[in-house]
């Protein structure tokens, strides 16, 4: 027989402009209360004034849509779960093609995607492009999913002959992508489809690639030294960290932190107390956005029977 341990989700979203006169990333996320379930989607837009801030706008809504929809049966949603993120993949790069062919001024705009999706202690994601999936346990900062940048894709690129090596390791532009969200076919897409198990204490970052001003020691080291804090603190935190780098060439940044909590540490046990708010407030040119406190379970072997 099998009982239930619960865990708590603390979830904090944090936007900054950093040097750029205009947003390109979209971010929106979805945990609900009592049913260990959520989800969050990324894009990183990019175009410039050809519509980058359109394009991550149509990718998350598009994305965000596909997800709440299956929501409603989490068991059916899990078992498809692979074919349900791909589809939604494509179908908000199908909608991105749509708008750049209508309008000329839209030509070459694009955009990445990340979307995790929580399922009590099981996380699934899909991810297209650069935008880090981080998961920091036992002090160690890993990342998860596929980075679908030139210098971390010149195996792929030699081996299905569309450079050499030489060629790629001389590129004048290491960063550039080799998989986006732009209306054609998506060369590269990072499907989780056997999940990553949870635990307590557990820290994910779910970013776009304007957090990488930050190398991964210096992220590692700010989350060791926040992670009993809550995720508002840790995401401010980071943007802290990032602002006195003073990077001139700062891009656009969007942090959700995601803390797995061991529910004998929360600070209220009421369930009065846990459940799920929102908010959001303005710190100059930074946004955040906080979720706090989704109650979910994981089963586990009942004792003393």
């Amino acid at each position: 027989m099998l009982s239930t341990a619960e865990l708590v989700f603390d979830t904090s979203t944090t936007m900054g402009l950093g040097q750029r006169e205009r947003q390109e990333d979209a971010v929106a996320s979805d945990f609900s209360a009592g049913d260990g379930f959520g989800f969050v989607v990324l894009a990183d837009g990019m175009g410039g004034h050809a519509a980058g801030d359109v394009a991550s706008k149509i990718v998350v809504a598009e994305v965000f849509s596909h997800l709440k929809l299956q929501s409603g049966d989490r068991d059916l949603l899990e078992r498809r779960i692979g074919e349900v993120l791909e589809r939604a993949a494509v179908s908000a790069n199908r909608r991105v093609g749509h708008y750049s062919r209508q309008r000329p001024d839209a030509t070459g705009m694009g955009a990445t995607l990340l979307a995790p999706v929580f399922i009590q202690d099981r996380l699934y994601w899909v991810s297209v492009g650069d935008s880090p999936l981080y998961l920091f346990r036992g002090d160690k900062l890993v990342r998860l999913n596929e980075n679908h940048a030139l210098m971390s894709q010149i195996d792929y690129l030699v081996d299905n002959g569309i450079m050499d090596r030489d060629q790629a390791l001389s590129h004048p532009d290491p960063s550039c992508l080799t998989s986006v969200l732009i209306g054609r076919d998506i060369a590269q897409l990072d499907c989780r489809t056997a999940p990553v198990t949870l635990e307590p204490g557990d820290i994910l970052i779910v970013a776009s690639d304007g957090l990488q001003t930050l190398c991964e020691d210096q992220i590692e080291g700010v989350l060791r030294f926040s992670q009993k804090r809550p995720a508002e603190e840790i995401g401010t935190l980071l943007m802290t960290e990032l602002g006195n780098l003073n990077d001139p060439c700062q891009d656009n940044v969007s942090i959700c932190v995601v803390k797995v909590v061991d529910p004998a540490a929360t600070l209220a046990t009421t369930p009065e107390a846990m459940r799920a708010v929102s908010c959001s407030r303005r710190d100059g040119n930074t946004a955040i956005t906080l979720t706090l406190m989704a109650r979910g379970g994981t089963p586990r072997k009942a004792t003393g029977t």
